[in-house]
């Protein structure tokens, strides 16, 4: 799970504490509009924060130089995207990423993956989901296609 510039400590706590819960890493991409020392980002993630599996990055390029992921593992949450996170594609390792509350993720980043924008649908009576709901529905929906995957597989190579 990747946020970048996220601005509400609170969301961080909780993606953190979702990310703990699915055995996921998260991977903050600063600026970072708070502190991780913060007593709220402790608060979200209750007494799991300090067992976040997370690592924090300076900015979005020295996050690809470390991670090096291959096409197809990135997944851009924007919510104007055209495909929804329902036709992510499964792939071994997947970072989904998704930007700050109140600008999204920046163009330059939406222009260097430009095959891989994805949104959670919503109806028309609200503007967007709280981020930190929209990241566990994402998560939880690659982890879903790994279970339904790794099911396939083993009735198939058996």
């Amino acid at each position: 799970m990747v946020l970048v510039a996220p601005e509400v400590h609170w969301n961080t706590g909780n993606v953190g504490r979702t990310c703990l819960g699915a055995n996921a890493i998260l991977h903050l991409v600063r600026p970072l509009g708070f502190s991780l020392d913060s007593r709220q980002v402790k608060r979200a993630g209750l007494d799991y924060w300090p067992r976040v599996n997370l690592s924090v990055w300076d900015d979005f390029d020295a996050f690809l130089a470390a991670m090096a992921p291959a096409p197809g593992e990135i997944c851009l949450f924007t919510k104007l995207a055209p495909c929804s996170h329902h036709r992510m594609s499964l792939q071994p390792r997947m970072f989904l990423v998704f930007g700050s509350e109140t600008r999204g993720l920046p163009e330059t980043i939406l222009n260097r993956f430009p095959e891989a924008h994805y949104h959670v649908p919503i109806s028309r009576e609200i503007r967007s989901l709280n981020l930190s709901t929209t990241v566990a529905v994402a998560l939880y929906e690659s982890l879903r296609k790994a279970r339904d995957w790794h099911a396939w597989k083993s009735i198939t190579t058996d």
